[in-house]
């Protein structure tokens, strides 16, 4: 890939150190093999067809197609007939810090936070760009890539705006399509940066409330409304994210992994890991990862 910031390491994508944000058109005449990422990808079809397969199941896609996949989903494109997306990559450390505002907003908390967890979409959420929504999507990805090789320290304020204008298009859509209520609950965010401060902690419903001063079953209501999802089932799905990122970029142990995310018996651990990517988490880091460069580390107690 030359000077660019996403690189291959097998079947795993990575950003160069320092990099946050990359966006660029990519064809793929007939295939894309099967891989995952630790960072955010937007791809938005820009000409061809082809279908996406990943964890969440298969999808057709055409002109105007656009899928989001948060960071560890698998995915490959097959089927392909030119098929041309203008990929966006950017960092989940982007999302937790610069961008940590989005959660605040209802329809950027849905398209990064919430909205790729609820339902069955198992960390892929996708939508459809037409006409004007798909240009402007274009031309904030255009300004996204004019800055590829311009100093960091000099366009880090160009980088993320262009990247918030290309994802409050997507989100405008992905609100049209969902029927978004137009605010969050204060209590829904609150119990979500709590699960996500702590994952480890062995929480349940009451404690949760307790933290929150609620009664349990006016919170499910409240986060329900919020995600589409009941606090235990979000937390579990932050949790196996968690372990993939660990998976991917560490040597530890799948059992010291488990118990890392909040899972110390190995058996449920095994079953919740398997049950959202289709995969047993041995066989997950053996697919998607080389012994080359492990890190051991600390897993990360913010959101990602």
């Amino acid at each position: 890939m030359g000077d660019e910031p996403v690189r291959h390491r097998g079947t795993l994508l990575h950003f160069i150190d320092g990099a946050i944000v990359h966006a660029g058109p990519h064809l793929h005449a007939e295939s894309h093999p099967l891989h995952t990422h630790s960072f955010f990808e937007v791809a938005l079809v820009i000409g061809g067809t082809g279908v996406h397969h990943s964890q969440a199941g298969r999808q057709r896609l055409e002109l105007g197609d656009a899928v989001l996949l948060r960071p560890g989903v698998w995915h490959e494109y097959v089927q392909c007939d030119d098929l041309e997306v203008y990929n966006c990559c950017f960092s989940a450390d982007l999302v937790r810090r610069e961008l940590a505002w989005t959660r605040e907003d209802p329809l950027l908390g849905y398209l990064l936070w919430t909205g790729p967890f609820s339902e069955q979409r198992r960390g892929v959420l996708s939508t459809h760009l037409e006409g004007e929504t798909f240009a402007e999507a274009k031309r904030h990805l255009d300004g996204l890539r004019s800055l590829r090789n311009q100093p960091l320290g000099r366009h880090r304020g160009d980088l993320i705006g262009w990247l918030s204008l290309y994802l409050s298009c997507l989100a405008r859509t992905v609100a049209e399509r969902n029927d978004l209520r137009p605010q969050t609950h204060p209590a829904a965010l609150d119990a979500m940066r709590l699960l996500e401060a702590d994952p480890a902690r062995p929480w349940t419903l009451t404690d949760l409330a307790q933290e929150l001063h609620l009664a349990p079953g006016y919170l499910v209501r409240l986060f329900k409304s919020a995600t589409g999802l009941p606090p235990m089932a979000y937390l579990s799905r932050h949790r196996v994210e968690l372990a993939a990122v660990q998976l991917l970029h560490t040597d530890l142990p799948v059992s010291r992994i488990g118990e890392a995310v909040g899972w110390p018996d190995q058996n449920y651990f095994a079953r919740r890991f398997k049950s959202h990517f289709g995969l047993s988490a041995s066989t997950y880091r053996q697919r998607f990862n080389t012994p080359k460069r492990f890190v051991t580390s600390k897993v990360s107690s913010s959101g990602s």
